[in-house]
């Protein structure tokens, strides 16, 4: 039992090294890591940390990414095509058919609104790293609780054994 118990000692320990946490001792460090909440709320965490250009990023991705935005660019997209073919005639045309203009609003828009949306998504990525670390962390303490709590079931059956083997010892004894 005492290798098993080392060996989890020794992963709690290169677990919170991380944290900066190596001065205390190995038992500390369990009890730290078995008496105190280790899990964190992410998002809580993050929305702390968030610029205000993190949450322009956020928005626009947001907004990019939704049916609103599609339905409602189309109809932009095809408005700009009917009025400058059919209602703007001759000379008035603000951009005639090859649609130059709104060809250059098109690469401008998607110029802009690429690295945006990548912003957001690596952002969306380190807090899946954070969540995942944190998940990892939060198992770690539960498998080491339920190993503690095996190792006292044990310790109390073992116990129980010897009290049981005392009594039936008495019994005999009492009973000659």
């Amino acid at each position: 039992m005492e290798i098993k118990r080392k060996t989890k000692k020794e992963i709690v320990k290169m677990l919170l090294k991380n944290n900066e946490l190596d001065e205390q001792s190995e038992e500390e460090l369990l009890d730290l890591l078995v008496d105190q909440p280790i899990s964190i709320d992410v998002d809580k965490q993050e929305e702390a940390k968030m610029t205000k250009g993190d949450k322009i990023a956020d928005k626009v991705s947001e907004i990019a990414g939704s049916w609103g935005f599609i339905l409602g660019f189309s109809t932009f997209l095809i408005a700009w095509m009917v009025i400058n073919t059919f209602v703007l005639k001759g000379d008035n045309q603000i951009d005639p058919h090859p649609f130059i203009l709104l060809n250059l609003l098109l690469s401008c828009l998607a110029a802009l609104q690429a690295p945006v949306i990548m912003m957001s998504q690596n952002r969306q990525a380190a807090k899946d790293s954070l969540r995942n670390q944190n998940d990892y962390r939060t198992d770690l303490k539960s498998e080491l609780i339920l190993e503690e709590l095996h190792n006292k079931m044990d310790e109390i059956l073992k116990n129980q054994r010897k009290i049981l083997k005392y009594i039936e010892e008495n019994e005999e004894e009492t009973n000659k």
